[in-house]
């Protein structure tokens, strides 16, 4: 499954099917930086607020698609102060609990690692909670481990949480 960059039209667009990808993500437990139950009309807004960052160059956003059902996504947040315009923020790597374990987080990964290349960005950051499954992935991918803030955000029960980061130099293309 080849990822699809989204631009703010086609981020509007296919609001509904990210907001079902982003309460199932949420109903597995993964802290994304929202609360369960997540309601749909929220998970909608979110995604929705997320155009006009596209359309202005912060964000990118890539989507992994199965027919009309989004199975994944994930995002990059580019820099807007001049002296960080090498590092962008990774975001929101979501897969559906049922595409899980295919390699598509590993391909979303990638696409957004070689977007950023073609960017210019030779930086790249992320947190993620402490002991998730996608601490694994991202040090099978290269990321190197900062360090971890305790009780850094809640998880979506509202338990708080440690917090990793990661960082990764990538290669300008």
């Amino acid at each position: 499954m080849i990822p699809t960059r989204l631009d703010a039209p086609r981020l509007l667009d296919r609001a509904q099917e990210l907001a079902d990808l982003l309460i199932d993500t949420v109903d597995g437990g993964a802290s994304v930086g929202f609360l369960a139950p997540l309601h749909r009309a929220d998970a909608v807004a979110w995604w929705r607020e997320r155009a006009d960052q596209a359309a202005a160059g912060r964000l990118a956003v890539w989507a992994a698609l199965d027919g009309e059902r989004a199975v994944g996504t994930v995002s990059l947040a580019f820099a807007d102060k001049p002296n960080s315009r090498h590092c962008a923020e990774l975001v929101k790597l979501m897969v559906r609990r049922d595409a899980r374990g295919k390699g598509l987080a590993r391909t979303l990964l990638g696409a957004a690692e070689q977007a950023a290349t073609a960017a210019g960005v030779t930086l790249l950051h992320l947190d993620t909670e402490t002991g998730s499954p996608a601490e694994h992935l991202y040090r099978a991918t290269g990321w190197t481990r900062v360090g971890t803030v305790p009780d850094y955000a809640a998880n979506p029960h509202g338990v708080l949480r440690p917090t990793t980061l990661y960082y990764k130099h990538i290669a300008v293309g």
